[in-house]
C-alpha cells in the first residue's frame, strides 16, 4: 500500500486540517500518517483558539513516521510560525522528502488569519522552495507573487512569477471572483487549465485542505503531476456535489461520498 504523511493543524469540527487529509488519504486507497503543527479549536463558524505544538515534539511526530514508514507523499497545511515552518523545511530536506505539495495556508474559510506576516516571510524563503507543487488560491497567490489578481491573464502571470521566485510547480486555484471554477495549473514548461462548473454549495470548509491531500495521494500512486492534479479536481468537484451541511457556517465537504464515479482513478 502507497503511503502519505500529512504535516498540518487539527480541525476540531472535522472539516479540514489533518481530519480532512486522513479522510482524504483513506478514500484514495493511500495510507496515510500525520505529524500535527497545532491543535485548533474550531466549527463551521470560526476559528476560537490556536495552540501550537511545540518544535522538539513536532520534530518527534515527523521523525518517527520517517524512520519507520517512509511516505511516498508528503503534504503540508497550517504552518503557523516561523519555527514551525523551519523545522518542517529541515526534516524534509534531512530525509529527502518526494512528492512534496505545500498548501500555503493562510487564512480560514471563515476568514480567521492563520499566520503571521513573519511566518509568510520564512514559508517564502524556506520551504516553498523544497516543494514540487504549491497550490495557492486567488488572495496567497497575491501574496505569493506580489501582484493583483482580477483576471485569467493575471493568474498565469502570478503562476508565472512564483514558478520563477521559488523553482515549484503552482496550481493557481480559481474561484474569489476571478476564474469561476477554473484553475491554472503551470510546470515551467507550460499552461493547463482545468475547468469546472461552479457548484452552489455553501459547504466549503476544508476544500484546500481536501484537494492538496488528494493531489499528494495520486503522486503517492505514482501518477504523473498533471494527472495528479486533474483526478484530485475531480474528487473535490464530487465531494462538493454531494451537498454535504453540516454546522451553522461553512460546513463540510463529503470526503467519503459515494465514489463510484471515480473509482476508475483510485484503483487503476
Amino acid at each position: 500500500m502507497k503511503t502519505a504523511l500529512t504535516i498540518a493543524g487539527s480541525d476540531s469540527s472535522g472539516g479540514a486540517g489533518i481530519q480532512a487529509d486522513l479522510k482524504t488519504m483513506t478514500v484514495h486507497g493511500v495510507y496515510g500518517m500525520s505529524a500535527i503543527t497545532a491543535l485548533t479549536a474550531q466549527n463551521t463558524a470560526g476559528v476560537y483558539g490556536i495552540l501550537e505544538v511545540d518544535k522538539d515534539f513536532l520534530i518527534k511526530q515527523i521523525d518517527s513516521v520517517f524512520t519507520d514508514i517512509f511516505p511516498d507523499a508528503v503534504k503540508t497545511g497550517m504552518l503557523s510560525s516561523s519555527e514551525i515552518i523551519i523545522t518542517v523545511a529541515d526534516k524534509l530536506k534531512e530525509y529527502k522528502a518526494r512528492n512534496i505539495v505545500v498548501d500555503p495556508v493562510m487564512v480560514s474559510t471563515s476568514g480567521a488569519k492563520l499566520i503571521s506576516e513573519e511566518a509568510i516571510d520564512t514559508l517564502k524563503e524556506r520551504l516553498l522552495g523544497a516543494a514540487d507543487l504549491i497550490t495557492p488560491n486567488i488572495p496567497e497567490a497575491e501574496v505569493l507573487s506580489g501582484i493583483k489578481i482580477n483576471s485569467k491573464e493575471d493568474m498565469a502571470k502570478a503562476a508565472d512569477i512564483i514558478y520563477a521566485k521559488f523553482g515549484c510547480a503552482v496550481l493557481c486555484k480559481g474561484g474569489h471572483g476571478v476564474s469561476d471554477a477554473d484553475d491554472l495549473l503551470f510546470d515551467g514548461k507550460g499552461f493547463t487549465w482545468l475547468f469546472g462548473e461552479r457548484i452552489n454549495n455553501p459547504n466549503t470548509h476544508g476544500t484546500g485542505c481536501t484537494l492538496s491531500s488528494a493531489i499528494a495521494s495520486n503522486l503517492a500512486q505514482g501518477r504523473s503531476l498533471e494527472t495528479s492534479v486533474k483526478y484530485a479536481k475531480a474528487y473535490i468537484s464530487e465531494a462538493l456535489g454531494a451537498m454535504l451541511d453540516l454546522g451553522k457556517g461553512s460546513g463540510p465537504l463529503d470526503h467519503m461520498f459515494p465514489i463510484e464515479g471515480i473509482k476508475a482513478f483510485i484503483s487503476e
